[in-house]
């Protein structure tokens, strides 16, 4: 009753590998591009219309039909809800995650976006997973890391103070390590917020622990780009300091 049958059927059909060979190679990716759209037109109640034609879709050989669903999942996520997200979406969301780079890429650029949506136990599963974004395909691949570090700003919020410290208190050290100065800056940052989140959760011993892991990591550190880290952590610091103490004068 939403849209005809045969114009849905048409749709539907735009998997078909055949298709591909006689009216255009890259049709699989145009109906990956839309799904969200067909999606929202049809409700979540007839979800179970796209299910079989999504899942084709996640597993297609070009990795470039995989990619335009990774940099969507999150849109359909909202359309679907909570529990058609959990049971449909995130096994696809996880096998993302262990795609190529230019499909994880998709997945990182909205994985805030996407976490936020899950119930609090499925979304602490990720804490594990997390780390194995710093490693990437190719080394010089340096906006995957910076994604990371935006992205795990947004983050914190989503996981409490103990949390924070067992697992994305690692990334942020390995991050403000490395070779490219983009990441290593907006690392920064990242540590400064990990500090603002213990602070403002009253877990000042875990503050603390930070303060003297980045004082022995990077203020006694050997090499100047070490001591040069922990002097422009202090310099973030003190000016999300200051921005807090202008807005609450």
């Amino acid at each position: 009753d939403i849209i005809p049958q045969p114009l849905l059927d048409q749709y539907l059909s735009m998997t078909d590998p055949a298709r591909a060979q006689t009216v255009d190679t890259e049709i699989a990716k145009h109906c990956a591009y839309s799904l969200p759209g067909v999606a929202l037109t049809l409700g979540r109640q007839n979800w179970h219309c796209l299910k079989d034609t999504y899942e084709t879709l996640a597993s297609d050989v070009q990795w470039k039909v995989r990619r335009t669903l990774a940099f969507s999942i999150h849109e359909l996520a909202v359309i679907l809800g909570d529990q058609l997200t959990a049971a449909d979406l995130v096994p696809i969301f996880n096998g993302f995650l262990k795609d190529l780079d230019e499909v994880r890429i998709g997945v990182l650029k909205h994985l805030y976006d996407f976490l936020k949506l899950l119930h609090a136990d499925k979304r602490r599963e990720y804490l594990y997973q997390l780390q194995e974004f710093v490693v990437t395909d190719n080394s010089r691949n340096w906006r995957f890391r910076y994604e990371l570090a935006e992205q795990l700003i947004l983050i914190l919020e989503l996981y409490n103070p103990n949390d924070v410290y067992d697992y994305l208190r690692h990334i942020a050290l390995t991050l403000c390590s490395d070779k490219v100065s983009e990441v290593r800056w907006i690392s920064f940052k990242l540590v400064v917020a990990i500090l603002q989140k213990f602070y403002a959760n009253n877990a000042n011993a875990l503050g603390l622990n930070f303060i003297n892991e980045l004082v022995v990591r990077f203020r006694h550190c050997s090499k100047w780009v070490g001591r040069q880290a922990f002097a422009f952590i202090c310099q973030v610091g003190m000016f999300s300091l200051s921005v807090s103490t202008c807005t609450f004068n």
